[in-house]
């Protein structure tokens, strides 16, 4: 987006500039722990199944095919949701959708746990899905149009830090619950409460929480303004301002605001035709392709199961001489604790998934403090050759503790997801933006919705291809990001226009 920073003759001042001296204190770092806490409960509401699926498999009596269902059909009410959610979330605020999806996505997670059968769990976890699609890339819409802009990259990647993270707090939760070995007969239903419905119930407590907290925020100041509502949004950013520098709104001396003529309001034609136009159609097809061939997070969904397989081997003292794959391809019988819920999974598995997480929350972190300088672009090409290489060697070499070594690496692949996040963000205008997140990262969801069963047969008949596969697409995403343009540059241009315009203002600078 290019912004003419020139401030006007009648008084007016650019966006970017009020956002400035609004400043970043109090109210952001609250806006910042919101996103990353609704980044959580979308995670336990989308993903819930990453862990109930192997829980379940005995009262339910799933076999393999149906497994494959129950995970794959959250995947499509994820993207239908995604969609349809960033539209709204451009046509109406994205603070009233975020609203609506947190509670909906809430209750519908809660009729999950008391489903009667496997096809009852699978349309209402889709249904549950759909409904929190939006809500991961709503929200971090809402923080980067309500910061300065030297501070969005790493807010972004912070954000998404929780994100990797969440599927570790998931297991957290699981670990002293999906072991319990109650069970209580529902008459009425024909059902027994038990481990992992009071675990799948406890999942909607996360979206629950954050729409109350959500509740005492404010709208996107940029969002109200494009809508034509100046006064508002004015008010909007004084109470930035107040929280962030702890003072009166008197010392916010702003009587009007400008924006680049990109972010003008438009018609509703005009939210979706500019996507598929020049200059935006190149945008997009990149970035929705790149999200196609992030195939990582198949792995991610299948990750709590395939831990599981590989710790109960390994822990019998046998097959450390092996890949991956090939203590995939083998079956154990675990004797059997009676003071554990049949197929309660493994609590050394939960751990090392939570290590996982925490690998990948921390790296982000690391990440963040160098993003500025390196820029998203050259970060994602980078991951990818490295990842890439990781997941073809996972089985290349005979040893169960060094393949895990390079499956744990390929994992950490799935840190381009924000990397992609953060590029559609800086790309598009603000009146395409939560589209253009929605509609790129439904990319993403559509190759998840197919790669998931695939990953799944192919884990059971011939492992090693679904690596070298996966990985060898994965990798090959590396050339198509070369296209992009370098962020770091655009970043330096636009913050440089910006500071001009503070300086020209007598604004203070963000620190």
């Amino acid at each position: 987006m290019s912004v003419d920073t020139k401030v006007q003759n009648d008084g007016k001042i650019q966006f970017e500039a009020a956002l400035d001296w609004a400043g970043f204190g109090p109210y952001s770092y609250v806006l910042t722990t919101l996103a990353g806490f609704i980044t959580i409960a979308y995670m336990c509401v989308c993903y819930a199944t990453t862990i109930i699926i192997p829980a379940s498999a005995c009262e339910l009596g799933t076999t393999t095919s149906q497994q494959g269902y129950i995970a794959s059909g959250p995947r499509f009410g994820e993207i239908t949701g995604a969609i349809i959610g960033g539209y709204l979330g451009d046509k109406f605020g994205r603070r009233r959708v975020l609203l609506f999806a947190l509670i909906s996505s809430a209750v519908l997670n809660g009729i999950a746990s008391i489903s009667v059968n496997w096809v009852m769990l699978l349309i209402v976890q889709s249904l549950a899905s759909f409904c929190s699609g939006s809500q991961c890339s709503l929200a971090i819409t809402v923080l980067c149009e309500s910061v300065p802009m030297c501070r969005r990259n790493v807010l972004v990647l912070w954000v998404l830090s929780m994100f990797f993270l969440s599927q570790g707090i998931m297991a957290v939760i699981a670990i002293p619950i999906i072991p319990l070995p109650f069970s209580f007969y529902l008459p009425g239903l024909g059902i027994y409460w038990n481990s992992w419905r009071t675990l799948l119930l406890v999942y909607s407590t996360p979206s629950l929480l954050a729409a109350v907290w959500l509740f005492f925020m404010q709208e996107s100041p940029k969002y109200v303004f494009v809508k034509g509502h100046e006064e508002e949004s004015i008010d909007i950013i004084k109470t930035i301002h107040r929280w962030n520098n702890w003072k009166p709104a008197e010392d916010f001396q702003i009587k009007s605001l400008t924006l680049d003529a990109l972010d003008e309001p438009t018609s509703i034609k005009d939210q979706i035709v500019p996507l598929f136009k020049a200059p935006l159609l190149k945008y997009t097809v990149i970035m929705t392709t790149l999200c196609l061939l992030q195939l990582i997070t198949a792995f991610g969904v299948w990750l709590p199961t395939i831990v599981n397989q590989f710790m109960q081997i390994v822990e019998t003292g046998v097959g450390t001489d092996r890949s991956l794959c090939s203590i995939i391809s083998d079956s154990v019988e675990v004797p059997v604790d009676p003071d554990v819920a049949p197929c309660a999974l493994n609590v050394s598995s939960l751990l090392l998934v939570l290590s996982m997480g925490a690998l990948r929350s921390f790296l982000n972190i690391l990440l963040s403090l160098v993003v500025n300088r390196v820029g998203y672009r050259n970060m994602a090409i980078c991951f990818t050759v490295v990842c890439g290489v990781s997941g073809i060697m996972v089985n290349l070499i005979p040893n169960a503790y060094a393949s895990v070594v390079f499956f744990m690496i390929f994992m950490t692949g799935a840190l381009v997801t924000g990397m992609y996040v953060a590029l559609t963000v800086a790309l598009f205008p603000t009146h395409l933006r939560a589209l253009a997140v929605a509609l790129t990262s439904t990319g993403g969801s559509i190759g998840m919705l197919a790669s998931v069963p695939i990953l799944n047969r192919l884990l059971e008949v011939n492992c090693s291809a679904g690596f070298y596969t996966f990985s060898s697409i994965f990798l090959s995403s590396a050339f198509i990001a070369a296209f992009l343009p370098n962020d770091s540059c655009l970043l330096k241009k636009k913050l440089e226009q910006i500071e001009k315009s503070t300086k020209d203002e007598k604004l203070t600078q963000c620190t």
